[in-house]
């Protein structure tokens, strides 16, 4: 048996570059093929990885606590105590999470000495947002705020440029009370944020907390807590032990918060799936054509090894050999360069050249590419193993001829 095998390698191998142009035109699109499917998938992934990295640094954080009523109608009556002692310290105490911070987050207007605008007013931690948002590192213009007590605000470029003012400037804040009487406020803009997205941009205004407090009577409620845990893979578990620790809030992990990014999530994987299908289709015809046309030129050889008491199965497992190299030199040759593509752009893909549709969907200049190990093993094992499948009937062929008609036919 060990014989047989090593026989049939041989011939597979021996056979496999009888006609080195074809040989090589099937390599060609093998690899042509994996390459593909792990470089796109690696771009994809890239996609939604940054999409969701971009939603959960704004604002979004991992999870959110809230009051029963207030994501349904975000206003200032359904505004929330701060946490009861058993959740902050658990927020404090649990090693999975990084970050966590107090809001207010209302619906106000800005207006400057030319122009007014609808936005979200948010009152935040200075401190302890630097590790929780994006909005630390964005603020490139003036300085970031102090504390809670804080009474400048910071506005994104964006809503900075549709006010028509800057950084020094005054400008007005009006929002809803607890009374439900309009309360206004004179602020002084300290910094300017760039955000990934414009309407980032144009939607948030920073405030410090106890400021907004203060001008909204609402003595120490807040809206929420942003809380940042280690990383996406530990959010349901911290999630279900918030849960435990306060039955009566609503807490929510961001793929709740955000469902129109879980389902692109999910269609993002949809997609993937889809397009390894499709290459594999036309790289499996490209196979199947190739080992029948090798098939049919060496007719007369198999009736003659059949003749010479070869058995059946074994002129089998010859293509089947044949194929088999033929798929490994392919998918060697694809993971090559698909890895020195990976390599190559590191740093992402700049597409700052499509800055503005880019910015539509969500995307920044730079789209970094994010190779899984999953998909990558995905990739491998469906050439592998459905191009072996996709042989069979090309080496099924082959084995079914009978030996006198295969020898006489010319």
């Amino acid at each position: 048996m060990v014989d047989y095998l090593k026989l049939l390698l041989a011939l597979g191998w021996r056979n496999l570059w009888r006609n080195r142009r074809r040989t090589f035109v099937i390599l060609f699109a093998i690899a042509l093929g994996v390459w593909s499917m792990v470089t796109m998938a690696a771009f994809m992934r890239g996609i939604i990885h940054q999409v969701v990295n971009d939603a959960i640094n704004n604002l979004t954080g991992h999870i959110q606590i809230h009051a029963p009523q207030y994501r349904d109608d975000p206003v200032i009556e359904h505004s929330m105590t701060l946490p009861s002692a058993a959740l902050q310290e658990l927020l404090q105490k649990n090693e999975k999470i990084i970050a966590w911070s107090a809001r207010v987050r209302v619906p106000a207007v800005i207006a400057s000495e030319r122009e007014s605008s609808g936005v979200t007013l948010v009152g935040i931690d200075p401190s302890r947002e630097k590790t929780l948002s994006f909005l630390f590192e964005a603020t490139k213009k003036g300085r970031y705020l102090k504390d809670v007590e804080d009474k400048g605000v910071i506005i994104g470029r964006k809503l900075a440029e549709r006010l028509q003012t800057g950084v020094g400037k005054r400008i007005v804040l009006m929002s809803q009370d607890r009374n439900n009487e309009i309360a206004d406020r004179g602020f002084r803009i300290v910094g300017i944020f760039d955000a990934t997205l414009e309407s980032t941009e144009l939607a948030y205004v920073f405030v410090g907390r106890s400021v907004v407090q203060k001008m909204l009577g609402m003595g120490q409620d807040i809206s929420e807590i942003g809380i940042k845990t280690r990383d996406r893979e530990v959010v349901d578990a911290v999630t279900a032990k918030l849960r435990q620790a306060a039955p009566r809030l609503d807490i929510q992990p961001w793929n709740v918060l955000q469902p129109l990014l879980q389902a692109r999530v999910t269609i993002n994987n949809g997609f993937t799936i889809i397009w390894f299908v499709v290459v594999f289709v036309a790289m499996g015809f490209g196979l199947v054509n190739t080992l029948l046309m090798a098939v049919f030129e060496r007719t007369r050889e198999f009736g003659l090894f059949q003749a010479l008491g070869m058995r059946p199965r074994f002129i089998l497992g010859q293509v089947m050999c044949e194929a088999f190299f033929l798929l490994l030199i392919g998918l060697a040759i694809g993971n090559l360069l698909s890895l020195l593509t990976l390599q190559i752009y590191s740093d992402g893909i700049d597409v700052s050249g499509l800055a503005k549709g880019a910015q539509m969907i969500g995307l920044s200049n730079v789209i970094p590419l994010t190779s899984q190990l999953n998909d990558v093993v995905v990739a491998n094992a469906l050439v592998i193993g459905l191009g072996l499948l996709a042989s069979f009937y090309p080496a099924w062929r082959a084995a079914r001829y009978v030996p006198v008609e295969a020898i006489t036919r010319t």
